[in-house]
């Protein structure tokens, strides 16, 4: 593995207890459920090394990205920032909007950044679950 992606793949196996911990005080209120018929979608916006930060800004500009994302219908959840990877962003919504997620993203947000999509559910009172019953 190289060794990018071995720091990747920390990274990434780290990201639930970073937005776990990011909470904080906020850690014992209960997460909203999504709502029936919803979907979740992580994406990574990946940072184009090959450009500054001021290039990334200047493209999103550009193309419009802060007017076609999110589109309408579609909940942003979370957003992260990933020093030296890019941005999460965690996205809820119906599963008939994830053209229109596609489209927004593959418009707006290519050339700024690389992009993955991941599928996502929340996983938290599962957690709390188990973790009660292994403790009685």
């Amino acid at each position: 593995m190289k060794p990018r992606r071995r720091t990747l793949a920390r990274l990434l196996a780290a990201l639930p207890f970073a937005a776990y911990a990011a909470k904080g005080a906020r850690a014992a209120e209960p997460e909203a459920s999504p709502a029936q018929g919803q979907i979740m979608l992580t994406i990574f916006l990946r940072h184009n090394e090959e450009k500054t930060l001021d290039e990334i800004n200047a493209h999103l500009k550009e193309t419009g990205w802060f007017k076609k994302f999110p589109p309408p219908g579609v909940e942003i959840v979370g957003w992260y920032v990933m020093m030296g990877i890019g941005q999460v962003v965690i996205l809820r919504f119906p599963p008939e909007r994830l053209r229109a997620v596609n489209v927004a993203v593959e418009s707006a947000a290519w050339g700024g950044y690389f992009t993955e999509f991941y599928p996502t559910y929340d996983y938290r009172a599962l957690w709390e679950q188990a973790k009660e019953a292994a403790t009685h």
